[in-house]
């Protein structure tokens, strides 16, 4: 019998999904193997194309600029986030059940802690894009010290959130608030975070509209004048048009899964919430997959470091093959590659 006000910490992992009706499997399900397979693809790719983004924004001393510092950052959250799934398939399924209180704790903060520095590193982004496009500048004049803190800030409040439950926002001592999805989680929680994160996507959607406004009028007054300098308009257009695909993207992966949450933590006992959440989390994680492929489809310069990353890397190894085999060939001469110092004219990124 459950004596309220009384605390389960040395309860099971299984104890609290009893109570909540979530299904704890002690085998492996054809579901199971198929969610943890694509989980792992997606991690993997999301962990190796981010590492991508940020060697390429920390070689390019062009991409040494505020808003490509909050882009390395964002990045950075996604490649947390691909840790934090990676983490989750490897502790799931049957697995789960194995799992202390603390390791539970852990596998759901590191989810929590990504997704909000996400979501914060999105806004700083928007309100530096917001500051620079209505100064008329193509590249913030935010002192990198304020920038650094700015990011300091994003991540104190992620880890705060992210720790949060752990220590005081969970319903181990109050069964009867315990959520569906995350059963040793209270459902205000969850309805309180799904609310502050729907809340910050209508302000994002807002400034980006304020900024796509903004720039259509300037374009047509500019349009007029024939001193006018066309790499400002371009620059602006492509810019545009690059954080609203990532922040559509964004709203995309996830929203189904926000709007799953809150239903969950307003308590909805009609919704069948269990049955799509692994999807609408898998959904969310190819987020960060997104991210990576937009920076490299939209941004020119962002580009040609990629190219410029992965051919040095093909072409160290092939150098290495080559100067091994000469080594070994009978009076052979060495042969050396010359690699041109810069392969592509440096050019003002489109971003």
């Amino acid at each position: 019998m459950i004596t309220m006000g009384h605390c389960y910490y040395n309860e099971t992992i299984g104890f609290f999904y009893n109570n909540s009706g979530k299904e704890l499997s002690s085998h492996w399900r054809p579901k199971d193997v198929v969610v943890v397979a694509l989980g792992l693809t997606v991690s993997v790719l999301v962990l190796l194309t981010n590492l991508l983004v940020i060697a390429a924004i920390a070689s390019n001393r062009r991409f040494h600029q505020p808003i490509y510092y909050l882009l390395g950052n964002l990045a950075a959250a996604d490649l947390f986030a691909g840790v934090a799934y990676l983490f989750l398939m490897f502790h799931t399924g049957p697995r789960t059940a194995r799992l202390s209180l603390e390791g539970w704790f852990l596998r759901q903060g590191l989810l929590d802690t990504s997704l909000t520095a996400s979501v914060a590193t999105l806004l700083a982004i928007a309100v530096e894009r917001h500051r620079s496009v209505m100064a008329v500048q193509l590249h913030s004049r935010l002192p990198r010290g304020r920038v650094v803190m700015l990011i300091v800030g994003v991540w104190v409040a992620a880890l705060g959130l992210g720790l949060l439950p752990a220590h005081s926002w969970h319903c181990l001592c109050a069964l009867d608030r315990c959520s569906r999805m995350a059963p040793l989680l209270s459902r205000s929680y969850l309805a309180v975070w799904a609310l502050s994160s729907l809340l910050v996507f209508l302000l994002m959607v807002a400034v980006y509209t304020r900024i796509f406004f903004y720039v259509r009028r300037r374009v047509q007054r500019m349009a007029e004048h024939v001193s006018c300098h066309p790499r400002y308009r371009e620059t602006t257009l492509s810019l545009v048009k690059t954080v609203v695909i990532i922040l559509g993207a964004f709203v995309v992966c996830w929203t189904p899964g926000q709007v799953v949450l809150l239903l969950d933590g307003l308590g909805c006992k009609s919704c069948n919430v269990l049955a799509v959440e692994k999807y609408f989390l898998l959904l969310a994680e190819a987020n960060s997959l997104v991210n990576a492929a937009v920076y490299s489809c939209r941004d020119a310069e962002m580009r040609r470091t990629f190219r410029r990353l992965l051919c040095c890397a093909c072409l160290r190894r092939s150098t290495r093959e080559s100067a091994h085999y000469t080594s070994s060939a009978q009076g052979g001469a060495s042969t050396r590659i010359m690699l041109p110092e810069n392969g592509h004219p440096l050019m003002d990124s489109t971003l």
